[in-house]
């Protein structure tokens, strides 16, 4: 993995010019990925129209929805001003994809907001989000606790409250920045923006893992809120579950011990590879550790981990983690390339 040149940083994720009026009542693009969402997108919809942070955008990719999705949308769309709310075609390729090809869609020099199809939102959901932003110069990620609901919005509880730090060592192996509360001021949606090919061609997984990744590993400042932000909706066509009960706890551990997760963590470091001009020198160092760890024999790569100091956010889970790397669960083949480097 060789690093690229530092001054092609500011060319990459330098904002627009006429930035300056935006920092005054920030606009916010939300990047709504749909895919036959009929069922409940209407009120995720009236919920982006009540929020109290008047200033925002809503860019809504459709997979192909056959469903009554489009015309719910472009029915929104009419009672709204005029350009406020578009409708484009996704690349039909799932939900990672298709939140890719938003984030590339979006408009440079705004703050970008990730947004669920079936969630709700609470009205000062943007406000809280912007007023947490407000007045980081370099780049800033929000995220914030949930509360999580059955298919009718009847609350089942509040999601889980993390208690160690954020970072780039946990990012590395635990998705935790919860992508449905993301927000991300200017300077972190360059980030993403400049990033998103290297992303779509390394097949990543999870575009909230990337995210959190990426702006850590750029040394962007994390906030996460402990107030829930929105309604987390439960159903049977979920992308994701809720990950915060014993047993969807015990299948995320479960699955560092199968091939899948290694799988992903390979992804993702293909995906971090060729934008290493955007980290900073110490996140660097420990992405070339991690990356050289998962092609060594197995209890080597456990030790060489500890040693990087990564971690996920409870015990069990780290220890999990480092049971998977010592077993030869993560375990990344070596490319030619690699071997003669």
């Amino acid at each position: 993995m060789s690093r690229q040149p530092q001054n092609s940083l500011s060319s990459r994720i330098t904002p627009r010019r006429g930035d300056e009026t935006t920092q005054a009542m920030p606009c916010v693009t939300i990047l709504l990925a749909s895919y036959q969402g009929a069922r409940f997108i209407q009120a995720q919809l009236d919920s982006i129209a009540g929020q109290t942070h008047p200033d925002w955008r809503l860019l809504v990719s459709d997979d192909g929805s056959r469903d009554g999705t489009r015309e719910i949308v472009t029915e929104f769309a009419a009672r709204q001003p005029p350009d406020r709310v578009r409708l484009i075609e996704g690349p039909a390729e799932g939900a990672t994809r298709n939140f890719l090809h938003l984030i590339g869609q979006a408009p440079a020099g705004q703050m970008l907001a990730f947004c669920d199809q079936d969630d709700m939102w609470f009205p000062e959901k943007l406000a809280r989000a912007v007023a947490a932003l407000e007045g980081i110069e370099g780049p800033a990620h929000y995220a914030a606790r949930t509360i999580i609901a059955r298919h009718d919005l009847k609350p089942a509880g509040e999601s889980r409250r993390f208690q160690r730090p954020f970072g780039f060592r946990n990012a590395l192996v635990q998705a935790c920045m919860a992508g449905n509360t993301s927000v991300f001021n200017a300077p972190a949606a360059a980030l993403l923006q400049a990033a998103v090919p290297a992303a779509r061609a390394a097949g990543i997984e999870s575009h909230d893992w990337w995210a959190y990744q990426l702006t850590s590993g750029a040394g962007a400042r994390l906030v996460h809120d402990p107030r829930p932000a929105l309604m987390y909706r439960q159903h049977d066509e979920s992308e994701m579950g809720r990950n915060d009960t014993p047993g969807a706890m015990a299948r995320r551990l479960g699955q560092l011990f199968a091939g899948d997760y290694g799988a992903w963590l390979g992804a993702n470091i293909r995906a971090l590879s060729p934008v290493t001009d955007l980290l900073t020198p110490e996140n660097l160092a420990i992405l070339q550790g991690f990356e050289a760890a998962l092609h060594l024999s197995p209890p080597l790569a456990a030790k060489r981990m500890h040693g990087l100091g990564l971690y996920r956010h409870t015990r069990a889970g780290t220890a999990a983690l480092y049971l998977a790397a010592a077993t030869g669960r993560l375990r990344q083949a070596r490319s030619a390339s690699t071997r003669n480097r």
